[in-house]
């Protein structure tokens, strides 16, 4: 399926998260996905992991997503793609962004610098062999390092079913807006057990890859950890969901309402 990684990282770059001072998250910490097309054919698996490392002279935190395609649907539409963000360990901003895709044929290797100083994006096309220079907006993130500010900055505590919230990104060439919805909290039965959930629906550009603006809703862990749990996706042809299958290196105890 395409666009496997890029809705699981879009949308996980929107879970939302209590205020806190304390981080929800730290080194080792790794999710694993597997996703499906229409409810029962799966489609692939994605994965997400942190790590403390140094980016020259600075301490960051090295986050690398993947996803890949698997089953029947690899056999006539393959995917395999890499995400990676290099981020400030205390305020989440991020230095490096890296896109190394391969969908189907069609393929992006990415890399952009960020200048917060001078609000620059210093974007290198490693395919065509082209760089560009963008500005940005103040305290913009990328695609990644998205999640991870919100999981630690924005607070749910005060939100009311119906508020909207709003975030910056850079992505590729382009300065762009997130908006999406508190639904309010939920228990959803996953294969761990029934977890108390925070449920939004995230805004999307409707068109070739997505049904309408309104096609994609998500759940979040109501625990310290904000861990994704679930995504569903009404594509422009047939639906993706993905459910968090494995989980390791949490800060925090992941709460189980009932165990399977």
């Amino acid at each position: 399926m395409k666009k496997i990684l890029l809705i699981i990282l879009v949308i996980a770059s929107l879970q939302i998260a209590y205020a806190q001072k304390e981080s929800s998250f730290g080194d080792g910490e790794w999710f694993k996905f597997k996703m499906s097309y229409s409810n029962w054919l799966k489609a692939g698996n994605a994965t997400l992991t942190v790590k403390d490392t140094k980016l020259e002279d600075k301490e960051v935190y090295h986050v690398v997503g993947k996803g890949w395609t698997t089953g029947m649907i690899k056999w006539f539409f393959k995917v395999k793609d890499r995400y990676e963000s290099y981020f400030d360990r205390k305020t989440i901003k991020p230095y490096k962004f890296i896109r190394n895709i391969d969908e189907g044929g069609h393929t992006k290797d990415i890399e952009i610098n960020f200048d917060h100083e001078n609000n620059k994006a210093f974007v290198n096309d490693k395919k065509q062999n082209v760089q560009k220079v963008f500005e940005i907006k103040p305290n913009i993130q990328d695609m990644v390092s998205t999640y991870y500010y919100l999981r630690n900055n924005i607070d749910v505590k005060n939100l009311k079913i119906g508020d909207e919230i709003r975030t910056n990104m850079f992505f590729d060439e382009e300065n762009y807006g997130f908006k999406l919805m508190y639904l309010g909290e939920e228990i959803i039965d996953t294969q761990f057990g029934e977890i108390e959930s925070l449920k939004f629906r995230p805004y999307v550009m409707a068109g070739r890859v997505f049904k309408e603006e309104e096609s994609l809703t998500l759940w979040v862990s109501k625990d310290k950890n904000k861990v994704p749990l679930r995504i569903k996706a009404d594509l422009a042809v047939g639906s993706l969901r993905a459910d968090l299958e494995a989980f390791k290196g949490l800060k925090y105890p992941f709460k189980i309402v009932v165990k399977n």
